[in-house]
């Protein structure tokens, strides 16, 4: 007897939403943005983002995460870029998959003026919050990016049809 491959609980195609499909064929950088402190720290993933020039960050956050709340009460955050080993830890911070000792049990993690780093993240965002509008079920995060960290990236992990990928070499 065989469970099958797909998810029992998916809509049948028929009656998915066009504009969230149309979203799923974007591909996207997998993200954790951080804030609070190392005492309380919250996290969360986000594929909804993008940079803009001179030195702007955007993001897509529901109002009801307390990556929400934290970025509200400290007014700062960290975006960390995610390679492609990186899924557990995707999963772990977007809720999907447990965590004992909380998401954040086991992560090596730093102290900053714009909330908790992960040490083993080195490709990283540190912004300072400047407003937020409502945008879908959610708030548009506008950060001004402070201060940026870059490593050697060449296998970002990246989202595509609701998947985690990596691109091809």
């Amino acid at each position: 007897m065989s469970i099958g491959s797909g998810d029992p609980f998916a809509d049948p195609p028929e009656a998915r939403s066009p504009v969230r499909r149309f979203r799923g064929r974007l591909a996207s950088g997998v993200t954790v943005w951080t804030a609070g402190s190392l005492e309380k720290p919250v996290g969360l993933t986000v594929t909804s983002m993008m940079v803009a020039e001179p030195s702007m960050v955007f993001g897509l956050v529901n109002d009801l995460t307390g990556l929400w709340d934290a970025i509200q009460d400290t007014g700062a955050f960290v975006v960390h870029v995610l390679e492609r080993n990186d899924r557990v830890l995707a999963e772990t911070l977007a809720g999907l998959r447990p965590s004992p000792g909380g998401a954040f049990a086991g992560l090596d993690m730093v102290e900053s003026d714009w909330g908790p780093v992960l040490v083993d993240k080195p490709t990283r965002a540190f912004c300072r919050y400047l407003k937020a509008s409502p945008a879908g079920y959610g708030q548009l995060v506008w950060g001004d990016t402070e201060r940026v960290e870059l490593a050697d990236l060449d296998q970002p992990l990246v989202n595509f049809r609701g998947r985690y990928r990596q691109l091809a070499p």
